[in-house]
Formats: C-alpha cells, sequence, structure tokens
C-alpha cells in the first residue's frame, strides 16, 4: 500500500469562504429556526417565552395544519406526476430529427425561462371567469380559482408546466445517452414501440428518472410565488400548503415560533421522503 498523501493545513482555507456563505445563509437559519420553534415570540420575532414542544403539539391538533398537509400532498402529487409526464413526452417527441426540430425544442424548454410570479398572472387572466379563454374556448361558466373544487388543480396544473422545461432538459440529455444499436435491434427482433419504450427507453433513463424525481418532489414541496399570486391559500384554504401557511403564520399573524415549528415538520417530511427513495435507488434504477 501507497503512503497516504499528506494534505498541506493551509489548503483548507480555500474552504473558508465557502464555510462562511454556509455558516451565514444555510446553517444559521436553520439552527435559529429550530430555536424559535421551542418558544413563543413577539411581533418582532423576538423569544419570549420557553414552551419546549407545545408548538408542534398545537400543530398537531390543528385541524387547518392537518388539512394544509393534506393539500400539500395532493398538490406534490400533481405536480410531480404531470411535470415528469410532460418533460418525458416532450423529450421523447423531439427525440427525433425532423423539420423544425429546433422551434419544438425551444418551444418545450420555454417554461425553465419564465418567471412564475408572470406566468401566473397570465394564467390568473386565462382562468378569468368572464374573459377568460379558457370558459370561452370551453364554453363554461367556471370560477376557477374561486372555487374551491378546481383551485388546487388549477395552480398544481401550472406548477406542473413551469417545471416541465427542466425536466425536458433532463430528460432529453438522457435519452442522447442510449445507444441506438439496441432499438436497432429490437426493431429486427420485432418489438413495437410501445415495447421499446417500456423495454429499452424507462430503464436507461432511470437514474436520470430518479434524479429528477427527487429534485422535483423537492421543489414542489417548496412551490410559492404562484399559490401568493393566484389565491393567496384560498378558497376556503383549499390551496393552503405548507409554505404558505409558513408565510401567512409568520408575517400576518406574527407567529414566528408556530411557523418555525411548521418549517422543522415540513424539513422533516422532505428528508424522510429523501431517504426513503434513497433506499428504493439500488432496487429501482439500473446504470
Amino acid at each position: 500500500m501507497g503512503k497516504r498523501k499528506h494534505v498541506p493545513l493551509t489548503s483548507y482555507l480555500y474552504l473558508v469562504p465557502s464555510l462562511l456563505i454556509f455558516a451565514v445563509f444555510l446553517f444559521y437559519p436553520f439552527f435559529k429556526t429550530l430555536y424559535l420553534s421551542l418558544f413563543m415570540t413577539n411581533k418582532m420575532g423576538k423569544a419570549k417565552l420557553f414552551v419546549g414542544l407545545q408548538n408542534y403539539t398545537d400543530l398537531l391538533r390543528s385541524a387547518s395544519f392537518l388539512n394544509s398537509l393534506k393539500v400539500t400532498l395532493i398538490f406534490v402529487v400533481i405536480v410531480v406526476f404531470g411535470s415528469m409526464v410532460l418533460g418525458l413526452t416532450a423529450a421523447v417527441l423531439c427525440n427525433r430529427a425532423f423539420p423544425g426540430i429546433r422551434a419544438f425544442s425551444t418551444a418545450y424548454a420555454l417554461p425553465m425561462a419564465i418567471a412564475s410570479s408572470s406566468a401566473a398572472m397570465i394564467f390568473k387572466i386565462m382562468l378569468h371567469p368572464a374573459v377568460g379563454i379558457v370558459n370561452k374556448l370551453l364554453g363554461l361558466d367556471i370560477n376557477w380559482l374561486n372555487d374551491p373544487a378546481t383551485a388546487l388543480y388549477c395552480v398544481a396544473i401550472l406548477t406542473a408546466w413551469l417545471n416541465s422545461g427542466i425536466n425536458f432538459l433532463y430528460f432529453s440529455a438522457g435519452l442522447g445517452n442510449i445507444d441506438e444499436t439496441i432499438y436497432e435491434r429490437a426493431s429486427v427482433d420485432g418489438a413495437s414501440g410501445v415495447q421499446q419504450f417500456f423495454s429499452l427507453t424507462l430503464p436507461g433513463l432511470s437514474p436520470i428518472m430518479f434524479y429528477t424525481l427527487v429534485v422535483n418532489i423537492i421543489q414542489a414541496f417548496q412551490s410559492f410565488g404562484q399559490i401568493k399570486l393566484l389565491t393567496e391559500g384560498g378558497p376556503s384554504e383549499s390551496t393552503n400548503v405548507i409554505v404558505y401557511s409558513i408565510y401567512r403564520d409568520a408575517f400576518f399573524n406574527y407567529r414566528f415560533g408556530n411557523a418555525s415549528a411548521q418549517s422543522v415538520i415540513l424539513f422533516v417530511i422532505i428528508m424522510l421522503i429523501t431517504l426513503v427513495m434513497f433506499r428504493l435507488e439500488k432496487k429501482g434504477v439500473s446504470y
């Protein structure tokens, strides 16, 4: 065995700027949130009364918070499934050379370059009950964003479309790494296009699909801008996802301890889902 290479102590000094940035913008806010979640605070966010786990127990008994959990899970499922299906479908369609391929590729990747606030405002006009193009085309008279039965689905569909652009790029890169000769051999053996997709394309994309799934779940849990602009958590809290609930409790109700506890619970949920997915990666992902 060769000798272990000695790393000069001065080399670690190059990590100091990065560590300082992480400390200021990541570690300090994280531990500050943990700290505040154990206190009652004043309107300035200063910890005043230590209450231990009371903020957490109050949340778990709160019908509003339990509704936020339910709404968030439904929202995440719709957004992740919709954005991945849209991105994969677009990538498969653009994986063949045909006239206008660049225009189609640009159009499919465009949602990645559009700010959620701009998209939300355009979407709000499209769904307007009186002048919106959606009601005009379908011949309906539905107040999409003010109806508890449709508001969550409208916001989730917009978010799925916004996330589909980056998914399209991920899947396009994955398709480009699949050896074309395996499709030629499959065609010679009589495999149909559908059989090739499920037997060759999806297994070949499994590593990038796993990565995309993890990223999309985390992004979906953190969606905020479009909900703020379109529904503000309403109507009747039908779109009150956890992130918006945190924002409302902290900056409108000035209950920073309660909002901090919600943030910690959201962190734990995302962490557990991510850990479970990495456990399942070994069974469903082939490299």
